[in-house]
């Protein structure tokens, strides 16, 4: 049975509400001190309640989040990889040393992306058989400071407006060409795709691969060529990934990492291994001559080496002695017939 509020309850609680500094928690308060069960104190639990604060936090229904922190982190593991190729990819190739560090990896709207692209060469690029298109942007005195250099120049090109020449436009694909390929090999472990560059434009309102409102990753790196320093970004879009977002939790990649070198590409490596070509050297003998017998020696004159003429000889490669056998001749050639493996004796 609930009790019924006295006359001095109910004007002590009509001058609280009425009072200066009076809240909602004290009025909930006072009223759940008012109001119980005859003959039974007041529960903990109704002592405890207006204490309790609601947990929250904001949501931004425009920028919702799709990709785990998990996934993330493996992005940004896979995009290190990329980094590292791409700079050393350039280092070769303009002759000059090269840095590319990973800055950012973050989930953003397709709009507020390309909001953030000023003076850029923007490349938009397939990943079939990932349906959809990416973009590669790289800053433009960047481009210009790598065609410079490609050129012979120093690396300070300074040009007016973003139009590139027929010859810098075609210099210009093979840096990014490289960067997609270096893309390709860094994601390997995850997915097997074949990049393509579709667009190269320098406008960025004339790009458009998603909706505005739809959610992409977007990867930043910084470029350090000499002494330039500058952006280069990375734009995948959530429907292009969509397909492969179990394989980006982290346990994933490495297990497959650790799958992929289990052995199963050694028939590969030694069937490429096959066809390559080494430097062979076979060594018939050796002598001790002084710096004035050297600068006398003349043609037709003849050395006495220190081993007999029917003993083996020593067949070299890579510095180290791997065969022994016998000089002779195969029709009008010079050739060496291999008695026996060094490696195989030592064993």
């Amino acid at each position: 049975m609930v009790e019924i509020l006295s006359q001095e309850e109910i004007e002590a609680l009509l001058s609280s509400l009425s009072g200066d500094g009076a809240s909602d928690s004290q009025v909930e308060s006072s009223s759940i001190e008012t109001t119980h069960q005859q003959g039974q104190a007041r529960s903990p639990l109704a002592r405890d309640s207006a204490a309790k604060t609601v947990a929250y936090e904001p949501y931004d229904f425009r920028r919702p989040d799709k990709l785990s922190k998990d996934q993330l982190r493996t992005l940004q593991m896979l995009h290190e990889t990329f980094a590292r190729l791409y700079a050393s990819s350039l280092s070769a190739y303009l002759r000059v040393s090269t840095h590319v560090d990973l800055v950012s990896v973050e989930q953003v709207p397709y709009d507020e992306y390309m909001r953030s692209i000023t003076s850029s060469i923007i490349n938009v690029f397939s990943m079939t058989p990932l349906s959809g298109q990416a973009i590669l942007e790289i800053e433009f005195n960047v481009v210009l400071s790598m065609i410079d250099r490609l050129l012979g120049g120093p690396g300070n090109m300074v040009k007016n407006g973003n139009n590139l020449t027929e010859i810098e436009k075609s210099l210009a694909s093979t840096i990014v060409d490289r960067a997609t390929k270096e893309l390709k090999n860094a994601w390997e472990g995850i997915a097997q795709f074949t990049p393509r560059r579709e667009i190269m434009e320098t406008q960025a309102q004339f790009i458009q691969i998603v909706p505005p409102n739809d959610t992409v990753v977007s990867v930043l790196f910084e470029v350090k060529i000499g002494d330039l320093r500058g952006a280069m970004s990375l734009c995948l879009p959530y429907l292009l990934l969509k397909p492969i977002i179990v394989k980006l939790s982290a346990q994933r990649w490495f297990s497959s990492n650790t799958q992929s070198t289990s052995g199963l590409n050694a028939p590969i490596i030694a069937h490429r291994l096959e066809s390559t070509n080494i430097t062979c050297i076979c060594r018939l003998g050796s002598t001790t001559l002084t710096v004035k017998e050297l600068v006398d020696l003349r043609a037709g004159d003849t050395l006495k080496l220190e081993r007999k003429s029917d003993d083996e000889v020593d067949l070299m490669i890579g510095g180290h002695v791997k065969f022994k056998g016998k000089p002779g001749t195969t029709g009008r050639k010079v050739a060496l017939h291999i008695n026996r493996v060094v490696n195989e004796e030592k064993g």
